[in-house]
């Protein structure tokens, strides 16, 4: 049977153990915060980001001398995919969910008859859709 002496010492090694275990889920919820303030503060420049996007392709295709490589066909039998992922991991579920995200429509354009080709940034996405997608 442990000493007294040895269970005070264990006793308040586990305290000291909570007590630092607590301060890190404190900065923890404090970065996870400033990032969600980040994020929600970011939404609008991205909604205006995809309008202007919008706006410019929608017009390419009308300007004079433009590329046919930007003004289309005017088919939309293949679609290209572009699958931005990281290079290393520790990126929680950002990888997953893009990953999953892409499957998702590249399944769903194949169920209407589409041809789907995809360009893939980062070796995380790379490895994934490459074995779910051969070719």
């Amino acid at each position: 049977m442990a000493s007294l002496k040895a269970l005070k010492v264990r006793i308040n090694s586990v305290k000291s153990t909570q007590k630092i275990t607590k301060a890190m889920k404190m900065v923890a919820a404090a970065k996870l915060r400033r990032a969600q303030e980040a994020a929600v503060a970011a939404r609008p420049y991205a909604d205006r980001l995809e309008g202007v996007m919008a706006s410019i392709a929608g017009r390419v295709g009308i300007a004079p001398g433009a590329s046919p490589l930007l003004a289309g066909t005017g088919k939309d039998q293949v679609h290209l995919i572009v699958v931005a992922t990281s290079e290393r991991g520790l990126a929680g579920a950002f990888n997953t969910n893009i990953v999953r995200a892409a499957r998702k429509k590249a399944e769903e354009l194949r169920a209407a008859g589409k041809t789907v080709k995809f360009y893939l940034i980062g070796k995380k996405g790379r490895a994934v859709i490459s074995r779910l997608f051969p070719g």
